[in-house]
């Protein structure tokens, strides 16, 4: 045996790796080439092996706990590094669920700087690879966005750092850019990727992938963004008019338009509704979370994750079109959940509400969704439950076979047309094209809300826009995003989380604001994220942390 060992241990220590991909296979073989590119979308290198068979794309997306209980939208039931972001307790070395977003966004630009580098030795026709390079120029635009919406200043590589062995002594690799530098930047990667981009993805394999509608989609977001006053304040040159421009491009394709369902489109697994111009898809081989239990009554057998806050209830109009603050609108605090906004209906679950063949009862005592009820550890604080997102042909218990196909929408035409609205009011005032965004919204067959009302100034515009991206984009990972670009955190983010809590007396019901969550708390440095302590460990002191960290 030592004989054998001794005369074989060079070949022995050689093992070739299993488990992955070498970078001469992918570069060589034009099918993993593409399969490469496909996987930027994914977060996911070709080795990687994910626990629940899903890796993280853009954003947060589908998981247990959502970006939306970061807000005054909801609260995790069991917090999951959620309460500290809400109680202001964020630091360098204690990022909670926003801990992974520097790294693996820089990780994703890395990968991607490799595919274009490398993109010269693949052999395939030049218009697939040229088709190949737009995409990942947008992937990358993507990555930028997401870094420079939580951090502000981004570092700028360019498409210097390909491997994880590059000489990082250079301190340009360490060395933030300027707010408009990054924006022009992505900006200029965006009107590269658009050119190359198809208008449409022809065939079923492709569905997920970039087409030019979503490069300018893109686009419009972040320019909307940039024009906003916590930008403008950290130097962005971005005007309102600019914002304006680029909603308008996607727009003028005339290739999506509202979905007369609201409910339906947030569900259907084929992603088929005329709304969505970008989205992340899920088959039976990976799927997400399974939303239904996650977030279920536990009269249901579900664990009540995503909470709704009673704030965000309240923020729904009556179905007159006023708010439930107007004394002439209607609204009864002993039945406040009569005639209202039908998407309040489509996105909460609240007391009484029809839902798997009964009434939901949060109330106490005796409520088969409240503390009264089984497994009442998963009972929600608030007295709420979240309904938009969720299936109900998806069973609760035992979910793991078929749920968890839900698409993740990253860009959909309503969001085009208040980023639209947004901009043009800010511009040029409250013209009739901005009030045509809003209704056209607002009108959609099956919410069938009033029009806005005529003559209102550009101050209350931008308040009546204000709210309906809070009511209309619920819990898709923009209010996290909306409050602290218009810099109205401070306001929001310091309201206390509140709840419902329901008690019947004989066949009447008594109703009585909670507090749900203790110590939300919201300081000026929050409106950037703190870039964590070991990135900063790691630059050798190069990398400039935000203010106030």
């Amino acid at each position: 045996m030592a004989m054998c060992i001794s005369s074989c241990k060079e070949d022995f220590l050689e093992v070739t790796p299993t488990d992955r991909v070498s970078d001469e296979a992918i570069v060589g073989d034009s099918v993993l080439f593409e399969a490469f590119v496909i996987n930027r979308y994914l977060g996911a290198r070709l080795q990687d092996k994910e626990a629940d068979g899903v890796p993280p794309g853009f954003g947060r997306g589908w998981e247990y706990a959502l970006w939306s209980s970061l807000t005054d939208e909801s609260i995790y039931r069991s917090d999951d590094n959620t309460w500290l972001i809400q109680r202001g307790q964020l630091a360098p070395e204690n990022t909670g669920i926003a801990g992974s977003l520097w790294g693996r966004s820089y990780r994703s630009i890395r990968e991607v700087n490799y595919a274009l580098t490398n993109s010269e030795k693949v052999v395939m026709s030049q218009a697939h690879k040229d088709l190949l390079m737009a995409e990942l120029k947008f992937i990358r635009a993507f990555r930028y966005h997401d870094l420079i919406r939580n951090y502000g200043r981004v570092v700028l590589v360019g498409d210097r750092v390909t491997q994880l062995n590059e000489d990082l002594t250079d301190p340009a690799l360490f060395t933030r850019a300027s707010m408009q530098e990054s924006i022009a930047y992505v900006i200029a990667q965006l009107d590269e990727a658009v050119a190359g981009l198809p208008t449409d993805n022809s065939n079923t394999w492709q569905k997920g992938r970039a087409t030019k509608g979503a490069a300018l989609a893109l686009k419009s977001r972040l320019l909307l963004y940039a024009a906003s006053p916590l930008y403008k304040q950290n130097g962005s040159q971005v005007t309102w008019q600019d914002a304006a421009t680029a909603a308008k491009e996607v727009m003028a394709l005339n290739k999506y338009r509202i979905d007369p369902q609201y409910a339906n489109m947030f569900i259907a697994e084929e992603g088929n509704s005329p709304e969505i111009i970008f989205a992340r898809y899920y088959n039976l081989n990976s799927r997400h979370t399974a939303l239904e239990i996650a977030n279920g009554p536990n009269g249901y057998d579900g664990w009540g994750g995503n909470a709704p806050l009673q704030n965000m209830v309240d923020a729904y109009e009556m179905s007159n079109g006023k708010m439930i603050s107007d004394q002439t609108s209607g609204y009864n605090p002993q039945n406040p959940y009569a005639d209202r906004d039908p998407r309040f209906y489509a996105t909460i679950l609240y007391n009484g509400a029809p839902y798997r063949g009964r009434a939901v009862e949060t109330f106490t005592p005796g409520g088969k969704d409240s503390k009264d009820g089984p497994s009442n550890w998963n009972t929600s604080q608030t007295g709420y439950y979240l309904r938009k997102f969720m299936d109900e042909t998806n069973p609760i218990q035992n979910p793991w076979n078929v749920a968890g196909r839900q698409p993740w929408i990253y860009f959909r035409y309503a969001e085009i047309l208040l980023n639209y609205a947004e901009a043009q009011n800010e511009a040029v005032g409250p013209d009739a094209t901005v009030y045509e965004a809003i209704n056209l919204i607002r009108q959609r067959p099956e919410v069938s809300m009033p029009a806005l009302p005529a003559g209102l100034s550009q101050a209350e515009m931008r308040e009546r826009i204000r709210h309906e991206r809070q009511v209309e984009l619920a819990y898709e990972e923009h209010r996290f995003y909306d409050v602290r670009r218009w810099l109205i955190a401070e306001q929001t983010e310091n309201v206390p989380a509140y709840g419902m809590e329901i008690t019947k007396q004989g066949t009447n019901f008594v109703f009585n604001r909670k507090v749900a969550l203790e110590g939300r708390s919201f300081q000026n440095k929050h409106y950037w994220l703190p870039i964590p302590r070991a990135e900063i460990q790691a630059s050798g002191g190069k990398l400039e942390q935000n203010p106030g960290y």
